[in-house]
């Protein structure tokens, strides 16, 4: 007697089918798990015997094979505990119905045969849809992740008993997901920090709207205590709330490496790791590779504060991901990849001990504050679209309520985000300015012939590099939809050129 069931596994940001084949065989009882198994799947035959007898199901008394096909691919973690379960109730005629091909078994057992929720169900679900597969047996916990995912089908159980109860009806019934709208109805999102929190500083706040409307990356560079780390902190609440793509994302990746991995991510992420930081935390990794704080920020902001306090191989790892949109974690077994789109959000003191050119005496030796400075190279400040300085505010402005004018509420930044990322996606290939490659930079860039003989004059004698030369036109391109021009005037490629980084001299 034998019975297959269909379940899979994740592999980074993918997944892979797994078929279960149970074999029954007279001899003595005993349950035997094939198929180069992890640790955590061999110890599922514990976790099933445990199950069964707290459900009152009476395990088969034969020897039980489980194979785990294809065979030579390695299988980890505890999501095929309840596909395994419901392969043996198959092969030992426990059920009335069966499964059909299109089905997918996902769920992990507890002793008291519970059905619990898993890592990277989203993962899981997207994976099996593009393979043909639409109906999806899942934890009852794990349901709202599953109702973010369209044209599917689910049976959430909530444990081993309930779905032994369902299996012997005639038929199994499974439930279409909810409407798109009620999936991505949004709580509403509270900011600790609003842009009318800050006083002065209006270069900044220029250059953050910028960045959010174009997506580009920024460097708030300043003394202590002028507001950098304040500032970044704030531009999560001019940027778009997701929409259901970038909501499936953002939950599938936090569910990969979080705790709470049945939970729901409504909001654009925020991270804030700190400089002493492994490299493993921040790119991803480990023995069974997980995403970092850069992926962990996919669709949000990654927030380096005191930038060039990170340690050295952090700061170089940032390359892939600021060029490429994600990353790619090689191990000896396998290689992974893991998205990574987001606004690289750095602060930096001018040295040291931070005040440098500033109103206050500055005491770094010379070669203090260029070994500081060398601590970003080159190829990283090329991936930074903006940088600014950050001045120091009078004293007498700070007890007074920040200015409602253009650059004074996030809500009126957020109106503006929004519109000029509307006119990006539906005029540009539905991509941001920021996401475009060379070619179709080229295509819309809409340079006048005064703009470009410009900018190629200030190339020239800022010795910009071919990367900096296209950014800066992107970052031109932002400014020109921000205001409401068709084409990149001298206003707007002068202003793009303000905001590259300068060299810099003692």
């Amino acid at each position: 007697m034998s019975s297959n069931v269909k379940t899979i596994v994740g592999y980074g940001s993918s997944g892979l089918v797994i078929e279960v084949e149970c074999s029954l065989a007279n001899s003595l009882p005993n349950i035997v798990i094939v198929g180069f198994a992890s640790k955590a799947v061999d110890e599922a035959k514990e976790r099933i015997r445990g199950a069964f007898a707290a459900s009152s199901i009476k395990l088969p008394k034969k020897r039980i094979t489980l194979n785990l096909a294809p065979a030579d691919i390695p299988k980890e973690g505890s999501s095929l505990d309840l596909a395994m379960a419901v392969a043996i109730l198959g092969a030992g005629k426990l059920t009335k119905s069966q499964l059909d091909q299109h089905t997918v078994v996902i769920g992990e057992l507890g002793l008291d045969g519970s059905v619990r929720p898993v890592r990277g169900l989203i993962g899981k679900i997207l994976a099996a849809r593009k393979l043909g597969f639409y109906k999806f047996i899942i934890p009852q916990a794990n349901i709202q992740q599953a109702n973010l995912v369209p044209d599917i089908q689910t049976l959430p159980v909530a444990s081993l008993q309930e779905l032994y109860t369902l299996l012997n009806k005639d038929s199994v019934e499974f439930a279409a997901t909810k409407d798109p709208q009620l999936r991505i109805r949004q709580p509403e999102s509270t900011h600790k920090v609003c842009f009318e929190d800050i006083v002065g500083q209006e270069r900044a706040k220029r250059a953050l709207l910028i960045a959010a409307a174009g997506h580009h990356n920024i460097m708030l560079n300043g003394p202590p205590g002028t507001g950098k780390s304040m500032m970044a902190k704030a531009l999560p609440s001019i940027m778009p709330p997701l929409n259901q793509e970038e909501m499936l994302e953002i939950t599938h990746i936090h569910s990969l490496a979080n705790r709470q991995f049945e939970k729901i991510i409504y909001n654009r992420p925020l991270r804030s790791p700190h400089h002493s930081s492994s490299q493993a935390s921040i790119i991803g990794g480990g023995q069974n590779p997980r995403p970092g704080e850069i992926s962990l920020s996919h669709h949000g902001i990654l927030f380096f504060d005191e930038f060039p306090e990170f340690h050295r191989p952090v700061i170089e790892a940032l390359r892939q991901p600021l060029e490429d949109k994600m990353i790619t974690v090689a191990r000896a077994k396998d290689t992974l990849e893991f998205p990574a789109h987001f606004i690289l959000v750095a602060t930096a003191n001018p040295c040291p001990c931070g005040y440098y050119n500033s109103s206050r005496e500055c005491i770094c030796m010379p070669h203090e504050i260029l070994r500081y400075h060398k601590k970003i190279s080159g190829p990283v400040v090329d991936r930074i679209d903006l940088y600014v300085t950050v001045d120091e505010v009078a004293h007498d402005k700070l007890l007074k309520k920040a200015a409602q004018g253009k650059l004074g509420t996030s809500e009126y930044l957020a109106k503006e985000v929004a519109k000029a990322r509307s006119q990006q996606k539906t005029t540009r290939a539905k991509k941001l300015n920021s996401e475009l490659d060379n070619k179709e930079l080229k295509r819309w860039s809409g340079l006048t012939e005064e703009s470009e003989l410009l900018l190629n004059t200030a190339a020239e004698k800022m010795h910009l590099s071919a990367r900096g030369y296209m950014r800066a036109i992107r970052v031109a391109r932002t400014i020109a939809d921000l205001d409401g021009e068709q084409q990149i005037g001298i206003a707007q490629i002068t202003e793009a050129l303000q905001y590259r980084k300068k060299p810099f001299s003692l």
